[in-house]
């Protein structure tokens, strides 16, 4: 059955149903996944392994989350986002379920880390990236209300998994998690899909000249399909949507925005492993430190809704880039300052600055994708920009843990975060201004030349110019195709 054709996002209707599922789906993924860290001591006292070996499950869980990301996106655009998230759902309840009989770390790497984000990643793009074809001029609001689910779900969460671990034990926590996260299948039955006239992707002219003659251009039912001229058609078809699909990669902007995830990535990983055991090692008491992951996930969600909907306003949408770029730089600020407070009431307003600035950037992550390459390719830029996460994250948190053993404190692991995190801000507010200075100065230009500006839809700028040659006017026509706009 063919799907509805819409020329642009609906933005409302059944949008908000998804919405709702994405809500979920982030509670079950990456709330869930924060709450592994509440289960590091139990981990490190019941195996008896350092600091370094332990955290390898929280960043494996990570990692293999963003690394198959891909995956996701490939399965959402192939397949269907409804069977993605299904199938996800059921991997990362059975990896769960199969974590509570492990017997070493060696299996809970395996189960917890590898089956459990498998599962995870499946689900996570594909859903963020149906929010993002459903909206357009409220994207970022519909966005931060569905990346709140992170937040509320780690605020609910951390007190019931501390409270489950002293009833059940850790191996029941896990078990009741398992079954937990099967919720994943219900959300994926939310995700209807939506065609829009942007994502029609008509075939190539060039190929049509070159394997189906004028003639039967009208009817393709008259060209044999055994024909090789067809099948070669076919493949090269094939290649080049193929090719089209992720020719984003080239994008500068794109570039420079991958880099700067990376360091992202790197900093704030560590800080969700690490704050549980580093409260408990300054005499906070258990249920203490479970309330200031409870305190950072409720102000996650403020971050979320309130950034969603200040950069919705007319004044900040086209700022959205530095939006994301001071929240990442002011949670790098809260890193640098963790080590010196060493009590419950100094750790609870870092945990309100944090949370809140965390929750903002998470929201503009897929917005400012989308700003980039545009929402036709957005479920795969989405896959790869949460597949940069994945190094990052597999590797932040067993170095900060092997800091952490070598030194005997966790102060060089959080200045080591901060400062990544600042570089990242830092290395992205610089491309954003020589991107700035080089439209003012091509514009000069344009105004010297007598030059006519025209921005594309696909952000590429195009100028027309006029010359004289032998007493004519003669209009020809100049694109830069290395310059792209957010207008």
């Amino acid at each position: 059955m063919a799907l509805p054709r819409h020329a642009e996002p609906p933005d409302g209707g059944w949008g908000w149903m998804i919405v709702a599922g994405c809500f979920l789906v982030t509670i079950c993924t990456r709330a869930v996944t924060r709450c592994i860290s509440i289960f590091f001591v139990e981990f490190q006292a019941y195996f008896g392994q350092d600091y370094a070996r332990t955290a390898w499950i929280h960043s494996i869980v990570d990692c293999a989350t963003m690394l198959c990301a891909p995956l996701g996106s490939l399965i959402s655009n192939h397949v269907s986002c409804q069977v993605g998230i299904m199938l996800g759902g059921l991997l990362a309840s059975a990896g769960l379920i199969l974590s509570s009989f492990a017997t070493s770390l060696e299996h809970l790497y395996l189960s917890l880390g590898v089956l459990t984000g498998l599962g995870f990643a499946l689900c996570y793009s594909p859903a963020i990236a149906m929010v993002g074809k459903y909206f357009n001029k409220r994207k970022a609001l519909a966005y931060g209300i569905a990346m709140s689910g992170s937040g509320i779900g780690t605020f609910i969460l951390a007190p019931v998994v501390q409270l489950l671990i002293e009833q059940f034990s850790w191996r029941g926590a896990l078990l009741i998690l398992g079954g937990f996260v099967l919720n994943l299948c219900v959300c994926g039955a939310l995700m209807r899909p939506i065609a829009l006239k942007e994502d029609h992707k008509t075939t190539p002219e060039f190929l049509e000249q070159d394997y189906v003659p004028r003639a039967q251009k009208g009817d393709l039912k008259q060209v044999s399909i055994c024909s090789p001229s067809i099948k070669a058609w076919s493949r090269e078809c094939l290649c080049y949507c193929s090719w089209k699909e992720y020719d984003f990669l080239l994008m500068p902007g794109f570039m420079v925005l991958a880099v700067s995830i990376l360091f992202m990535a790197y900093g704030c990983s560590p800080l969700f492993v690490y704050l549980v055991p580093y409260a408990l090692s300054v005499g906070v008491s258990h249920h203490q430190a479970a309330f200031l992951m409870s305190i950072l996930g409720v102000i996650d969600i403020i971050g979320n809704v309130t950034f969603g909907w200040l950069t919705d306003r007319r004044c900040l949408k086209k700022h959205r880039h530095f939006c994301y770029l001071f929240a990442v730089g002011m949670d790098g600020l809260c890193c640098l300052f963790l080590p010196i407070l060493q009590n419950f009431p100094l750790l609870v307003p870092f945990s309100f600055t944090f949370g809140y600035f965390d929750g903002a950037y998470v929201t503009l992550i897929p917005v400012v994708t989308a700003d980039v390459v545009g929402t036709s390719s957005l479920s795969s830029a989405l896959g790869v920009v949460y597949f940069l996460h994945a190094i990052p994250y597999l590797v932040s948190p067993p170095v900060a843990g092997w800091l952490v053993d070598t030194t005997g404190s966790y102060t060089a692991s959080f200045l080591l975060c901060g400062f990544s995190m600042i570089f990242s801000s830092t290395l992205l507010c610089f491309a954003r201004l020589a991107k700035k200075i080089k439209r003012r100065h091509l514009q000069s230009l344009t105004n010297d030349t007598g030059t006519k500006q025209h921005i594309w839809t696909n952000g590429a700028i195009a100028y027309s110019v006029t010359a004289e040659l032998d007493q004519k006017d003669v209009e020809f026509l100049a694109v830069d195709t290395n310059s792209y706009s957010n207008r």
